[in-house]
């Protein structure tokens, strides 16, 4: 049995003691939104909720919640929460942004638009992991090449999981879970007076959803998941997926390359493909002298066949690994807080599910699915700080069922990296006639407001703005370009 190893709580850490009886909205004060979160017509308020659910009367955390409401009183529905994903990511920009990506204006009218920082997130009470500047690079494993690699990272996420169960806010530690949020999301619907609440959540935030929807299935309105990450959520069979979803992915940007032979990366989609494996054998081999070797440029180029505009700059560190040439500089990104990002994500993903903890037991996975998923599988099943986690789960994993009303939308990409088709497939079969599922024929991460596909676009926001949802699954086509 693991050990959670606590430190005393800050009083920074506690904002409140909210009597039980006391109604959450004496506590919802909505004004300016803190320094650093843009957008016009936002708001901000903070709401204090119970650390651990089994104890409503015990240690309070602080909720940051934005809103960006409806303008339209004739038009309005009610509150739409939203989920930006990861999990990690804040959320109290996201209603502004969605606006900015053009969230149509019949979406607009109908909700307040819900923003939330998750709790261990952001401006909400935040965890940490008190992780050092070489332990901020990704949840994501590293590729392994053979066994050895696995046992020599299990003594690096060892260490990642001690800190987080060391760290100065290691007494929240265990209840920094998926369902404790979405416990925190229907606070807030109580907080602002509805009875229901409609949701949009997209990558994990799919995941967040469904749990929220199993939960309190009666006040569920309108929830649409964009990109499932499957009725598990981001357990240890997610994580294997990875491999799959690359190979699901990676003819998107083969065909890319081929077509343009400025590259020098191949002609055709096979070879394009023949030269993946051969600049990572050449790095495995003789890393470049500034490190840069083969598992890296796994990783690079897992993550950057997310979208398709990031296609363009891979294909260029591509031909710089292949000829030697320096590589070119990378996209500009906002900068945000790494320690939280993947601290709290670490606290959800070994929280939610008992991963296992044998080394043997991901040597063994390596191994199976170095040889099915050849490209990316050795790195998606290696091992995490999960195995190490300092606490048990305080409650079994949730399980996604038909139960409930008929009022779930799932909207996928059918090449997909980061969530693969294959997920919300599984998701899908889970709700039943909870759920309908529209496909677009297209790659990346993320469909609605992210790629212009009409089908899936109108089929979402009608759903979205009226409620209906197609009768049947629906296969949107490929667009033309």
């Amino acid at each position: 049995m693991r050990k959670l190893v606590m430190t005393a709580l800050t009083a920074a850490m506690v904002v409140s003691s909210t009597p039980a009886g006391a109604s959450a909205a004496d506590t919802l004060s909505w004004g300016k939104c803190p320094e650093g979160v843009p957008g016009a017509g936002l708001e901000c308020a903070t709401l204090d909720v119970p650390l651990d659910y089994r104890n409503p009367d015990g240690q309070t955390i602080e909720i940051a919640i934005s809103r960006l409401a409806s303008t339209n009183p004739e038009k309005r529905r009610g509150v739409l929460l939203t989920n930006t994903g990861g999990p990690g990511g804040d959320g109290l920009a996201f209603p502004a942004v969605l606006r900015g990506m053009g969230l149509p204006q019949s979406v607009l009218d109908s909700y307040d638009v819900i923003g939330i920082d998750p709790r261990g997130v952001g401006r909400s009470t935040p965890v940490t992991c008190e992780l050092k500047p070489e332990q901020k690079t990704s949840n994501i494993p590293e590729y392994a090449l053979n066994a050895a690699d696995v046992a020599a990272r299990a003594k690096i996420v060892a260490d990642i999981a001690k800190q987080c169960g060391s760290s100065k806010t290691a007494p929240m530690l265990p209840y920094i879970t998926t369902a404790n949020t979405a416990r925190d999301m229907d606070r807030i619907r109580e907080a602002l007076g509805e009875s229901k609440v409609s949701y949009f959540g997209r990558s994990y935030g799919t995941y967040l959803g469904s749990v929220y929807t199993t939960l309190f299935p009666h006040r569920s309105d309108r929830f649409m998941l964009d990109s499932a990450t499957g009725p598990g959520g981001w357990d240890a069979a997610f994580s294997r997926m990875f491999g799959r979803g690359v190979e699901d992915r990676f003819p998107d940007f083969a065909k890319f390359v081929a077509a343009r032979p400025e590259y020098g990366l191949g002609r055709t989609p096979a070879q394009v493909k023949e030269k993946y494996f051969d600049l990572a054998a050449r790095l495995d081999a003789t890393p470049r002298p500034d490190g840069f070797n083969g598992k890296l440029f796994r990783h690079i180029t897992f993550a950057e066949l997310y979208y398709d505009a990031r296609m363009p700059w891979l294909a260029q560190v591509w031909r710089a690994l292949d000829t030697g040439e320096p590589f070119p500089d990378p996209p500009t990104t906002d900068p945000f807080d790494l320690d939280n990002y993947l601290s709290s994500q670490l606290h959800v993903i070994c929280n939610d599910s008992d991963w296992p903890e044998s080394i043997r037991t991901y040597q063994r996975n390596v191994a199976i699915d170095r040889v099915r998923h050849p490209m990316f599988g050795a790195a998606g099943a290696n091992i995490t700080p999960c195995a190490f986690w300092p606490s048990e789960p305080v409650e079994p994993p949730m399980k996604i069922t038909d139960r409930g009303p008929s009022n779930v939308l799932i909207l996928q990409n059918l090449r997909d990296p980061a969530t693969p088709l294959a997920g919300a497939r599984k998701l899908r079969e889970a709700f039943g006639d909870r759920a309908r599922m529209v496909t677009a024929d297209q790659g990346g991460h993320l469909a609605y407001l992210f790629l212009d596909n009409r089908c899936a676009t109108d089929l979402t926001t009608k759903f979205l703005v009226t409620g209906q949802r197609p009768r049947h699954d629906v296969a949107c086509g490929a667009e033309p370009a």
